[in-house]
């Protein structure tokens, strides 16, 4: 199927509007209980106490710092990535890190735990990706194509796992239980410079330098949906996100505009293009 298929004409595309009718709940605030602000200049007892900042400053890494991530399941759990090649697992309730993750030759450009928060993957400009348990053991390497890794996504249920390359048009999926490849997707122009599953898992959104955002099947590889040309982005994808409801992709781009677009349709909600 052709890109000109699957992208209808601008005057066939059925826009989408949010109206009143779709308001599910409104609130209305009354000034009188709202808190009062702090009084800088106020003597009270009362007053916030200060916090020492050494509590919350963690030092292990040695260059810049490049990725941040929160355990889904462990709120006292963090794990970073930076400049100095390393991976850092961080228990933020002692201000201490608990394992610290050599093994890239490169520097960590970003990293992510599984839906279980059972384990953290972390991507290299050395062009791997590292999947680490929790207690910072590692468990296997990803080889992708040449280049860096931009950006990795779990699966929202799944030990499923796409990474996006700097040098690479393409979008790399392995199933982490046995480190195996199991497919690219191949269509993008450019660098694949953001992407992710849909909440539902079913779907794969992915945006490049080439200034499209392509909408994909993760269990064929197919290409469902092209999104080009006005009224959309003239300049490349920088990052993109997706409602709860897997039906909406916010995209933002380098020539400064963000749009949505309806997964479902491949669609441009033009209502809703911002000018930053």
């Amino acid at each position: 199927m052709s890109d000109s298929q699957l992208h209808d004409d601008e005057e066939d595309n059925n826009d989408v509007f949010i109206d009143q009718s779709d308001i599910i709940h409104e609130v209305a605030l009354d000034d009188e209980v709202l808190p009062e602000a702090c009084d800088p200049n106020s003597d009270s007892d009362s007053e916030i106490e200060e916090v020492d900042d050494s509590d919350h400053i963690f030092t292990g890494h040695t260059g810049e710092l490049y990725a941040a991530a929160c355990s889904p399941t462990d709120m006292a759990l963090v794990a970073t990535g930076g400049g100095d090649d390393k991976g850092f697992l961080w228990q933020i309730n002692n201000g201490d890190w608990a394992s610290e993750l050599n093994g890239h030759t490169d520097s960590v450009s970003s990293l992510g735990f599984s839906h279980d928060g059972k384990f953290l993957a972390t991507g290299s400009f050395d062009g791997t990706v590292k999947i680490w348990d929790v207690a910072g053991n590692l468990k296997g390497t990803l080889d992708g194509p040449e280049g860096g890794v931009q950006w990795l996504r779990w699966h929202p249920r799944g030990n499923v796992l796409i990474a996006g390359f700097d040098d690479s048009s393409t979008v790399w999926m392995w199933n982490t239980d046995n480190f195996a490849f199991l497919m690219s997707f191949n269509g993008h122009a450019s660098g694949v410079t953001c992407g992710d599953f849909t909440p539902d898992g079913r779907t794969i959104c992915t945006g490049s330098d080439d200034a499209t955002l392509r909408i994909w099947n993760p269990k064929t590889g197919e290409s469902i949906h092209v999104v080009r040309g006005h009224p959309y982005h003239t300049e490349g994808l920088t990052c993109l996100a997706i409602n709860s409801t897997s039906t909406i992709a916010l995209t933002g781009s380098q020539d400064g505009s963000v749009h949505f677009v309806n997964i479902t349709t491949g669609r441009v909600c033009t209502f809703t293009t911002f000018d930053i």
